[in-house]
């Protein structure tokens, strides 16, 4: 009897352990992905400060039906309706041998892969490009196209306007110029712009992602494409920023010469980042990064 019962504490003690070990089993599998990386912020629904319900007044106690009536109607005046379609452009290969930018213009590679851009964003957007207005004519008030003022921005952005079948918009902006938008973690130990360049060169930047991201006027009734030709830091930088990812990631993403990146808003605020640094529209020897 007194070994039967070693037996069955050996056997209740094997099954505890097992039990243990089930637990513990599980409680791995369940923290598998559970990696702690990052600061756990949730997705802010009003950040472009456009949400409907901030830009209405809120009831007071004791509001009337009619108040609330009111409320819900402005409501509804102050929802978008339509998506945002951005679509990010780098400028296409220059002179690195300039020492200032007027001379940091476009290769002939860099023409090339403008023009084959131009091309591309003309197929991909054609059917914003073929609307009729109210004569009969070819009309693309839902597509613009803003470009930086540096010279090789604005060299490409011209080479893609001539590329397009119609003619549309296009403006220019200092804002979404060439700089040095935050420092990046981790560190470049190659590339270390002074504490001042991070300072003026990153409100600047951030300056123009607050002018061109963020969802449609309620008065906007289709989808509309705004095309941005500027440079590979601001490029990464927005993507960041637009995802609520944390902006010092930037330069851990790289994107070649004349590439796409595309980026939707949703009438909700909500964004999808649809392509980053596309450049399947290139041969393989079109392929640079400078």
């Amino acid at each position: 009897m007194a070994s039967f019962a070693v037996i069955q504490g050996d056997f209740k003690e094997t099954l505890g352990l097992r039990e243990g070990w089930r637990v513990a089993a599980k409680e791995k599998v369940e923290r598998v992905n559970d990696l702690h990386m990052g600061f756990g912020m949730k997705w802010d629904s009003n950040w472009d400060k456009r949400e409907p319900a901030s830009l209405v007044k809120p009831l007071k106690e004791g509001a009337t039906d009619d108040e609330k009536a009111a409320r819900e109607s402005k409501l509804t005046e102050s929802k978008p309706k339509a998506s945002r379609i951005l679509v990010l452009v780098r400028h296409g290969q220059y002179n690195l041998e300039g020492k200032q930018d007027t001379e940091r213009y476009l290769t002939d590679l860099g023409r090339k892969q403008a023009a084959v851009t131009g091309q591309r964003l003309g197929d991909l957007y054609s059917r914003y490009l073929q609307k009729l207005d109210e004569t009969g004519k070819t009309s693309a008030s839902n597509i613009r196209l803003v470009k930086s003022t540096m010279t090789r921005a604005t060299e490409t952005a011209n080479i893609i306007l001539k590329q397009l079948p119609v003619e549309i918009d296009s403006s220019s902006c200092d804002l979404i110029r060439e700089g040095a938008p935050c420092v990046p973690e981790p560190p470049l130990e190659s590339w270390t712009p002074d504490p001042a360049d991070f300072f003026q060169e990153g409100a600047r930047i951030e300056a123009g992602f607050r002018r061109y991201f963020h969802r449609a006027e309620p008065s906007q009734e289709e989808t509309s494409v705004d095309i941005m030709v500027c440079h590979g830091n601001v490029i990464r930088y927005c993507v960041c920023r637009a995802l609520q990812l944390d902006p010092q990631a930037w330069l851990r993403m790289a994107v070649h010469n004349g590439s796409i990146t595309v980026l939707v808003i949703k009438p909700s605020g909500r964004v999808s980042l649809l392509e980053l640094g596309g450049a399947g529209h290139f041969e393989s020897e079109m392929l640079t990064f400078n």
